[in-house]
């Protein structure tokens, strides 16, 4: 099988890591460890917008570039490598403006996604609640129809982009008469309605990148429902596939792992470089190994998009084999560095920029986000392997 990309790939690549390294080079943005959901730059998100790198694989007619899977998955990788800050424009980009393009009314697409394009919509994940988080069908968010709009009351939790966003992506049910999973429905709204509550939430690193959302008899307009009204869980599941299988679950971190080869290249102990340390050596190249093949089975969940089908499987199996990786990296590179890896940024005895205690505390939560590697394991059991369900 051959694993090269094509000439035009290669060149993509290189035009965006020229940007990337330009933009370093000119102080715009630091390397940092989760730069796809905790660092947010307006000046980035625009600068990607007007080089058209935002919405890639949409259609020309709704003004993306009509280009592939692959060549988006280049774009993600690079942007991962240098750990650029992208969150404002990422779950716009990655699953709520196709969820439109494939559920949403000519209307909904006319009006959201140039905006999305132009990196003018910061869309939040109002997916996960007190009580629904890996079951999403447990929600108790309820929407009302009301004739000409629906009144939503309720909580979400773990609202990604939440303390920036400008439209909320949310689910909530929609009939209470309904078995659970058929009664729930996609809304985007924007988050200026009267009722609506942002809560930042700190996280064990400190970061406030999601929130705590409250709607109290939020009054939204008909048009802003996506799809069919109690179909939303359907699409959800689609959507998720988007979710779960980026590069983003297993490059998140990928700073810290080039931060960590670089560092036992340039460090002494007893005289010796700890490059030449044979324990030190084997733990890299696991590690390498590893990256590598996560790489490839993310790769893969690229092709199988570009090939009209839906990746479902090949998300599963990706997401749960990447958080592993990011887990394993963590307790890798924390073993390596010993107590000084604990010593966060700001110390001048912190090595690795200081990454290693975000990337370490932050891993503990990986096989939750997005689906907990439970769940996966039983999506690859029953719908790749044919498994029993009981």
């Amino acid at each position: 099988m051959d694993f090269q990309f094509t000439k035009q790939q290669e060149e993509f690549r290189q035009e965006v890591r020229n940007f990337l390294e330009a933009e370093i080079g000119e102080g715009k943005f630091e390397t940092r460890c989760d730069g796809w959901v905790q660092g947010f730059s307006k000046e980035f998100t625009l600068k990607l917008a007007n080089k058209g790198w935002i919405g890639l694989t949409w259609p020309k007619e709704y003004g993306g570039q009509g280009r592939s899977q692959v060549d988006r998955f280049i774009l993600t990788e690079e942007i991962l490598r240098y750990g650029a800050p992208a969150a404002l424009h990422w779950s716009a980009d990655r699953q709520i403006g196709g969820a439109i393009l494939r559920y949403g009314t000519e209307e909904q697409k006319r009006e959201l996604l140039p905006k999305i394009l132009k990196g003018e919509a910061c869309i939040g994940l109002g997916m996960s609640e007190p009580e629904a988080g890996s079951d999403l069908a447990s929600l108790a968010t309820k929407a009302v129809d009301c004739g000409d709009h629906y009144v939503i009351d309720g909580q979400k939790m773990w609202t990604s982009c939440g303390n920036y966003m400008n439209y909320i992506y949310m689910v909530a049910r929609t009939d209470a008469d309904l078995p659970k999973h058929r009664a729930i429905s996609e809304f985007v709204f924007t988050v200026d309605l009267p009722g609506i509550t942002i809560i930042p939430t700190k996280d064990i690193n400190g970061s406030d990148a999601w929130c705590e959302v409250f709607f109290d008899s939020v009054q939204v307009p008909k048009d802003c429902l996506i799809g069919e009204k109690n179909r939303g869980f359907y699409q959800i599941i689609n959507q998720l596939d988007y979710e779960r299988a980026g590069l983003e679950r297993l490059m998140g971190n990928y700073p810290l792992f080039d931060a960590i080869i670089r560092f036992v290249k340039e460090t002494k102990k007893d005289g010796k470089p700890l490059s030449q340390n044979v324990l030190i050596r084997h733990r890299l190249a696991e590690l390498q190994v590893r990256f590598e093949i996560g790489r490839l089975l993310t790769y893969r969940v690229a092709l199988v998009i570009d090939e009209g089908r839906a990746p479902n499987i090949e998300a599963a199996l990706a997401k749960a084999y990447s958080t592993s990786f990011e887990q394993h990296l963590a307790s890798t590179a924390m073993d390596i560095l010993g107590l000084y890896g604990q010593l966060l940024p700001g110390s001048k005895l912190a090595p690795a920029s200081g990454m290693v205690p975000h990337s370490y505390l932050a891993s503990k939560g990986y096989s939750l986000q997005a689906g907990t590697s439970e769940i996966l394991r039983n999506v690859i059991a029953v719908r790749g392997l044919g498994l029993p369900t009981q």
